[in-house]
């Protein structure tokens, strides 16, 4: 029967779930799911279809919801989502990610957790909490979150993770050991002579390309960076942006060159897009070039903000892009970023967008 494409959303509301046809003109809304709790993340797993949603906050706690029905019914399990006594409890989930048959879910305070039971219950990747730079760890805006997850397709054992503020950490034993991997991306907010850390970074978004090669695309607090060997090195492609500060980045599913992005106009003039016109930058070359896409979007007294995990693509052909925005707009594109429509409106705050492509 072809193809069906679901938008997942994580909303201060709840999750919602958009779906089409592989032609993607038309879209059916459903949710609030998850009895409305604030989500800070969806996914879903292509292999067997499971959804999951991450979220909570100081009073409802951490949790997982789950759903192995495209959202028709959903459970929830916090089961192993703790710190021990002692610490500083955990306020909520803010970021998932499967790989290899493992889930793992970032947490705040900044940790890392994996479940290798679809979700019922968690345990903690110790090696990450026992980083002897933790005690130094600083909150970003958004208080101590691990926000970025990227397991390797190829190798289960590597996983990179962005928290704010503390940069991007590498492990290459499956969670054992970790290490900074930040040269080459700045601190704007530090002292001169301070600028270039072991760790420190306010990372934004980090995401893998396609195709093995271990290049990495990171939107940082400070800049916009590439690196070409898994994070030992990063090099700014900022140069053609119209700011230096943003929070998503999606790639490419097949083009490892092609990259999107949703610069805002800096940290301090009101974080919305520059000029109040919207825009989502295109580069085909990663990163030399940057082509602003704006047919279709809103380009007078457009204010919007888009969060760190509210921009994704489809891995149809062409691959479809998606963004959600801060004020319950999500738009999407169904030609690569060329144009854009409004597909849905007056949402709650979108904190999150992903997509699950599944055959009927």
């Amino acid at each position: 029967m072809g193809a069906m494409v679901l938008v997942l959303l994580g909303t201060k509301k709840g999750a919602f779930i958009l779906k089409s046809d592989a032609a993607r003109k038309d879209w059916e809304l459903s949710g609030p799911f998850c009895e409305t709790w604030p989500m800070n993340h969806v996914v879903g797993v292509p292999r067997t279809g499971t959804i999951y949603a991450g979220g909570g906050n100081e009073w409802f706690g951490p949790a997982v919801w789950k759903s192995e029905d495209l959202g028709e019914t959903w459970s929830h399990s916090s089961q192993g989502l703790a710190y021990p006594e002692g610490h500083d409890p955990i306020t909520a989930v803010w970021s998932l990610a499967a790989g290899h048959g493992r889930l793992y879910a970032g947490v705040s305070p900044a940790g890392l957790f994996s479940s290798d039971d679809g979700g019922l219950s968690w345990s903690p990747i110790e090696g990450l909490q026992r980083h002897p730079t933790r005690p130094e760890w600083q909150a970003g805006g958004a208080g101590l979150i691990l926000h970025s997850i990227v397991p390797d397709p190829d190798d289960e054992k590597q996983i990179w993770v962005g928290m704010s503020s503390v940069g991007v950490f590498h492990t290459g034993d499956g969670g054992e050991t970790w290490e900074p991997r930040n040269s080459g991306t700045r601190c704007d907010f530090l002292p001169e002579g301070q600028k270039y850390p072991e760790f420190g970074q306010c990372v934004h978004c980090i995401v893998m390309a396609p195709g093995g090669s271990g290049r990495l695309y990171q939107q940082n607090h400070c800049g916009m960076y590439r690196s070409d060997d898994g994070g030992k090195n990063w090099a700014s492609i900022e140069n053609g942006l119209p700011s230096s500060f943003g929070f998503p980045a999606a790639v490419h599913p097949r083009d490892p060159e092609t990259l999107y992005l949703l610069p805002l106009n800096g940290d301090i003039h009101g974080r919305y897009m520059p000029d109040a016109k919207a825009a989502a930058w295109k580069t085909r070359d990663g990163g030399a070039t940057w082509a602003d896409k704006r047919a279709g979007l809103p380009q007078k007294n457009a204010y919007l903000n888009v969060l760190r995990q509210a921009l994704a693509v489809d891995r149809l052909e062409p691959a479809g892009v998606y963004f959600g925005t801060g004020s319950g707009e999500l738009y999407a594109s169904r030609d690569e970023g060329e144009t854009w429509d409004c597909v849905a409106r007056h949402l709650p705050s979108i904190s999150s967008v992903e997509t699950l492509v599944v055959e009927r």
